[in-house]
This record gives C-alpha cells, structure tokens and sequence, in this order.
C-alpha cells in the first residue's frame, strides 16, 4: 500500500513517471515496480502512453481538488521543447526543496556527444546551475539557514563553504543565470535560471552541454534562449493563475 502511494504522489507530482523511474525511487526490482503501475492502470490511476511513460488516470484525476492545475512538468513542457529545439542541447526542468533539487523533466540532445537525461535525479542546489539559480531568489540569510549544517558533501567540489556559495550567488543576481562547471559530475557544463515559485514550488530551467564543447556551442546566445524561455513561462505561469 506504502508503495502505491508513493506511486501515486510521483504520478501527481511528476505528470509521467517510467518503470525505471519508479523503481529506483522505490528501491524495488523493474518488475515490481511494472506490477505496481499496471495495476494502478488496472483501478484507472495510471495509463501508459507513449516511450512506456505512464500518466496519471481518470480516478486520479477525479481526486484532485476544484483548483487544481495539471503538473507543473506538463506545463512547462511546451516551453521546455521549445529550449530544446533553440539550443540543440540536453534541457532539463529541475524544482527545490529545501537545500536539494530533483530534476522532474528533460529533452536530450541528438549530438553523438551529449548530456544524458537526468530525468528522477537529486542533487544538492548548489552544485547544478539551475540549483543555483533557486538560490539566488532567496536572500542571503535564507540561504545561511538552509546550510546551517553546513555544504553536503560532493566529490569534486568546487565551492567549499557557506562564505564561497554566497560569493557563487552574488555572481549569479549580476548575470541571471547559475554556471556549473564540472561541479554536478566531470564533464558536464551547464547553465541555469530560475523560473520563479510556480503554485508554492520554485523551478528553474537548465542547458547542459559536455564541456570539451561548452565553448564552441556558443554560450551567450544559449544563455539568452534560456533567459527568454523562462521569462515566456513566469509571464504565461502566472497569467493562468490570476
């Protein structure tokens, strides 16, 4: 029953979920997982779609309240395909909680040289681009509070301390965007902005690109894609919910 649940939370919170997905965030076999979401298809809580995606069913849907929106990822999918397609490079959807952000949607690059998907994934905001772009909203004491305990640790870091991320934030209020270098895994560049809070949930977008290529890939004009996809989706978010 837990795991169902929990299914159910991911399909609600996600707008799609796979069965490799669902089975790390369980922490049980594919198959299991696979049962697990064809019965909730079976109940009419789940349905498949297309790439084995599996979407939120019509018994699902009924539960939700007179206010509800549809999934944050589907969205800003349209807006997300729309980076893809200016960039030609791996695009994610990221959201924060708390100090950490998960990657809840993405579009991967067609180049033989690319940024996998990184779809299901948690990371500590301050070492991805779009982590740092979330971060930047808060103010400094905010951002204090939430390191209280200090950086989690990561291999490879780059930004050591509370003192060295608010230095790191500074940067990223003059330029709108967060640059991670190398710092979410080796040879990876990205960069991210922040959308805003959507419906209580901050979110960003991000561009990563393998970092022998990062430069020839032509990064400013990268960066006013991204700057301008998420201003079109802050003005089009919140227009919907006036």
């Amino acid at each position: 029953m837990d795991r169902a649940l929990t299914l159910l939370t991911l399909l609600s919170e996600h707008g799609r979920i796979t069965v490799t997905e669902a089975s790390r965030e369980l922490g049980v076999a594919p198959s299991s997982a696979h049962r697990l979401l064809s019965t909730l298809c079976e109940r009419g809580f789940a349905v498949r779609g297309d790439k084995r995606q599996y979407r939120p069913g019509p018994e699902l849907l009924a539960l939700a309240t007179p206010g509800w929106a549809p999934p944050l990822a589907d969205r800003v999918r349209p807006y997300l395909e729309r980076l893809h397609a200016d960039v030609g490079e791996t695009v994610h959807l990221m959201v924060r909680a708390a100090a950490e952000v998960r990657f809840v949607d993405g579009i991967e690059s067609h180049h033989p040289l690319r940024v996998g998907l990184r779809t299901g994934a948690r990371m500590p905001a301050y070492r991805t681009s779009g982590g740092k772009a979330m971060l930047a909203d808060l103010d400094a004491a905010e951002v204090t509070a939430l390191h209280a305990a200090g950086l989690p640790a990561w291999p490879g870091e780059k930004i050591h301390d509370v003192a060295a991320l608010h230095r790191e934030l500074d940067a990223v209020r003059r330029n709108h965007f967060g640059l991670n270098q190398d710092e979410s895994e080796p040879g990876v560049t990205a960069i991210g902005a922040s959308i805003g809070v959507i419906d209580g949930q901050p979110a960003a977008l991000a561009v990563a690109v393998p970092t022998a290529r990062f430069a020839s890939a032509g990064p400013e004009a990268m960066a006013a894609h991204l700057l301008r996809t998420c201003g079109d989706v802050r003005e089009a978010l919140s227009a919907r919910a006036r």
